[in-house]
């Protein structure tokens, strides 16, 4: 057993912790769940699925497992706790070759308000493409077409409370649109992460999608009825209303550890310019949702010389995401840090996704 000598912040963060997962738990829990036999039958009852799409090559590369060790800007997905570690301007920019010819796109700016308090913006798309309109007289397709095109624009504050606590809120403005239809609504991302201070252990906490019920509306929903014989004398408007859908909300739990801090070797090996040699971060994640089963997930990271980083991980529980693979490549200068980072994500029916990253620091 590992005993921490930080009491007093421990039982703030746990307590804080704690609070963030029963949030998340009593949320859930309150989703409209049909029992069957034991089965999970909570799939399809959320939409805004887009939010659940992973941004930015280095965590995808690692499965996912980045929330206890995210410390760039696509931390606003994963943790936003992790913008704390942003100490100077800095963006990213992250598209995803998602299967059928689907595509999710990220990019996102971090400043700097103070030592410890960062603010962030981000802006997340979706579009399915061109949908060949289908009827049931022509199940093969007619002449129309239609699209699925989701945003997401994100205002985000967060840093460190202490030198080892940090928190990051999100609020997010949603927007589904497809054809003539529409829906829209807020809701909020929180994250906290702790640094441990024994042997490079960290732990973050998040919490996703939280907010109210949405609707789809607009002109598709609207109909002219003809007059009733003897009671109207005009045709009157009608319109539609749709049953409500929430969002998908998530619950998040994450470790990392690098290991050349005190597992491996007491501190990370330099040269004589202070580039560190070698670095190893080793992350796991839980993962609960409201509408699919639990997931986990375990990543690696090694970079050499602050140069190029290799990146393999594995999610358990995912109908089809597995293993995941990518590399990365930064260049530093004084004024100036930029890399590009790529991973892969087979799955078991519906082929490769593909993520490519370009990041950007400001010194």
């Amino acid at each position: 057993m590992i005993t921490i000598q930080t009491p007093r912040l421990m039982r703030r963060f746990v307590a804080l912790s704690a609070l963030v997962g029963s949030l998340a738990a009593t949320t859930a829990s309150a989703q409209p769940v049909a029992v069957s036999a034991g089965e999970f039958t909570k799939v399809g009852l959320s939409g805004g699925q887009f939010l659940k799409i992973g941004v930015g090559a280095r965590g995808t590369a690692m499965a996912g497992a980045y929330s206890g060790i995210a410390n760039d800007v696509s931390s606003l997905f994963w943790n936003a706790a992790g913008i704390a570690d942003v100490k100077h301007m800095a963006a990213e920019v992250s598209h995803t070759f998602w299967f059928a010819g689907m595509s999710h796109s990220f990019a996102a700016g971090v400043v700097p308000l103070s030592d410890k308090l960062r603010a962030a913006v981000s802006f997340t798309t979706f579009s399915s493409g061109d949908i060949r309109v289908t009827t049931t007289d022509k199940p093969d397709g007619t002449s129309g077409i239609y699209s699925v095109n989701d945003v997401a624009i994100g205002l985000t504050v967060g840093g460190y409370l202490t030198d080892q606590f940090a928190f990051g809120v999100t609020g997010k403005y949603v927007q589904h649109a497809f054809t003539n239809a529409n829906a829209s609504g807020f809701v909020f991302d929180v994250g906290t992460r702790y640094n441990t201070g024994y042997n490079g252990i960290t732990l973050g906490f998040s919490v996703n999608s939280l907010g109210p019920e949405q609707r789809f509306g607009g002109p598709s929903f609207g109909r002219s009825a003809q007059p009733v014989p003897g009671v109207d004398q005009q045709p009157f408007d009608q319109e539609l209303r749709t049953s409500t859908f929430s969002m998908p909300l998530s619950f998040r739990a994450g470790l990392g550890i690098d290991m050349f801090k005190g597992l491996v070797a007491d501190a990370p090996e330099t040269d004589a310019d202070g580039t560190i040699l070698h670095q190893w971060l080793v992350g796991a994640d839980f993962e609960t949702f409201s509408d699919v089963p639990e997931q986990y997930a375990i990543g690696t990271e090694y970079t050499f010389r602050e140069f190029i980083s290799l990146r393999a991980g594995y999610r358990f529980g995912h109908d089809q995401f597995g293993l995941s693979g990518g590399v990365g490549l930064k260049y530093l200068s004084q004024a100036f840090e930029g890399g590009i980072d790529y991973s892969i994500s087979p799955t078991v029916n519906l082929g490769l996704v593909n993520r490519l990253s370009v990041t950007m620091r400001f010194n």
